[in-house]
């Protein structure tokens, strides 16, 4: 997938999510430039995720603003591509 820099993606994770872990590296291994926040940190961020996703599970991926719950790999090359 080549660097594309209109897309303006948002992750929201914790540092202890094994599957945040491995959207990360999916995102930084196909070139995709992301800002992250870890909402076990930031309340303010969290209460944003919640506000977006309905979800209090991460990852929630922001493509955007094409809400990804979870790694779904499909769905992030999708959204990335729309």
């Amino acid at each position: 997938m080549p660097k594309n820099s209109k897309n303006k993606v948002v992750v929201y994770s914790t540092p202890t999510c094994p599957y945040c872990i491995i959207a990360k590296k999916f995102l930084k291994e196909n070139g995709v430039d992301y800002v992250e926040y870890n909402v076990a940190a930031d309340k303010e961020k969290a209460m944003e995720m919640y506000e977006k996703s309905g979800q209090l599970g991460v990852p929630v991926i922001d493509i955007n603003g094409k809400i990804i719950v979870g790694f779904d790999k499909g769905a992030i090359l999708k959204a990335l591509s729309a």
